[in-house]
């Protein structure tokens, strides 16, 4: 299962520069665990955070310029931390699978003279066993190298003296830089579209094609209970999407394809909200489509849109967690939000199962305000984002606290401490 260890943001939002994870094989730092959860307060960047995943996503699929604009971003110049004129980056340091070398992918997107966004430099390489670094991937403003092959790759210093990017590329062009094997020079037609959008969809290149299927891959919940209350045309689908108004078309397919695993479905829903008896859909005479919930105290069944945004909620998660074939990376904002509470450690805890090895499911990644969620937590699961005195954002990992691990240890729950400020920083 491919797993992010490291992500750091720059100059995105409130987040000037903010690294969660590790970003070097035998550094201190402690990769990211299989479940992620960042806690704050209002205003300190849980949403920005969130975001920084959600911006990736979008560029890969729509590019830097679209994404820039998508989801009421604002456009680049919202999106660039104040005062700042340095370029937005983001780096992703993941391992394919728990053996494999970590992969470091790096974007930094700048604007143009026109006041266009567009990528000024993308970069992925292999960390190997003498710390050396093999490149895939080496572009500056859409021209450069890429290396074919699973075995392929090249050593590039960027520091040294002398080196620069567009001449090597037009060097090898030429066929003068020999020990390049396997590289081929890369010009884009639009800069504006990151590389692994194209390289990635070539055989030649199966280790950027794999980092940009893992992207694609990613689930960001921007799940609102008014959405599953609209009414979708019928018709089975494979997976919820990111706002969830297809709820009631991927009861459909679940009961089609996989009715042993709806019923266990149905069965965890009974144990968290009293009465459901049955959930499943009725098709309306124009082609629309009703999701009911059957309640064992009333012979006619309640519909979506009469349902409580919490039961919505929980059948939401639980579809999620159950899904076949789940998500690489599900990213969720906020769970907790009309849920009641004693729901949530329970919920915790399958997140974490969901996440684990022996679960092969989706790594995980929450923002959360909830102590009663984070009861349920480990320290090393849990990032505290905080805003400094100049109002950019700051996190830790409230594992690296000796005093909080201690009072973990003697068996104060992490959340409770929240609560009592203990997490704030000293």
């Amino acid at each position: 299962m491919a797993k992010i260890e490291g992500f750091r943001v720059k100059n995105f939002k409130s987040l000037k520069d903010v690294t969660l994870g590790q970003f070097w094989p035998g550094v201190m730092e402690e990769p990211l665990t299989p479940m992620t959860a960042v806690i704050g307060k209002n205003g300190v960047g849980k949403s920005a955070l969130f975001d920084a995943f959600g911006f990736l996503a979008d560029a890969l699929k729509s590019g830097v310029e679209e994404a820039c604009d998508a989801h009421g971003r604002g456009g680049f110049e919202k999106l660039r931390t104040q005062s700042q004129t340095d370029p937005i980056e983001f780096e992703v340091y993941y391992k394919v699978h728990a053996d494999a070398w970590p992969i470091t992918y790096e974007i930094k997107i700048e604007i143009d003279e026109s006041g266009r966004p567009y990528v000024l430099r993308e970069v992925m390489h292999e960390a190997r066993e003498d710390y050396s670094l093999l490149y895939f991937l080496m572009l500056r403003k859409g021209r450069g190298v890429a290396w074919k092959g699973s075995q392929a790759g090249g050593q590039a210093d960027e520091k040294a003296e002398g080196f620069d990017l567009p001449e090597l590329a037009k060097s090898m062009a030429e066929g003068n830089a020999r020990e390049y094997k396997d590289a081929e020079f890369i010009e884009l037609e639009d800069r504006r579209k990151l590389g692994i959008a194209t390289l990635g969809a070539l055989k030649q290149h199966p280790r950027i094609a794999a980092f940009r299927q893992f992207i694609e891959g990613w689930y960001l919940s921007y799940f609102t209970p008014d959405a599953a209350r609209s009414l979708p045309l019928a018709g089975p689908q494979k997976h919820l999407n990111i706002h969830g108004d297809n709820l009631g078309n991927v009861v459909q397919f679940m009961e089609r394809e996989h009715p042993a695993r709806f019923q266990f479905i149905l069965k965890e829903i009974a144990k968290r909200i009293p009465g459901i008896d049955k959930i499943d859909t009725e098709k309306t005479k124009d082609g629309r489509l009703l999701l009911r919930f059957n309640d064992k105290g009333f012979q006619d069944p309640f519909y979506a849109q009469q349902m409580s945004d919490g039961t919505l909620k929980v059948f939401a998660y639980l579809l999620l967690l159950n899904n076949p074939t789940p998500p690489p990376f599900l990213c969720i904002e906020e769970p907790e939000n009309g849920l009641y509470h004693k729901l949530l450690e329970t919920l915790a805890h399958e997140f974490r199962e969901h996440a684990s090895e022996q679960g092969g499911g989706s790594q995980v990644f929450i923002t959360t305000h909830q102590p009663y969620f984070v009861n349920a937590l480990d320290p090393k699961e849990v990032w505290i984002l905080e805003k400094g005195e100049n109002g950019f954002s700051t996190v830790r990992r409230a594992s690296d606290d000796p005093v909080v691990n201690n009072m973990v240890a003697e068996g104060l729950p992490l959340g409770g401490l929240w609560y009592s400020d203990y997490l704030d920083a000293r």
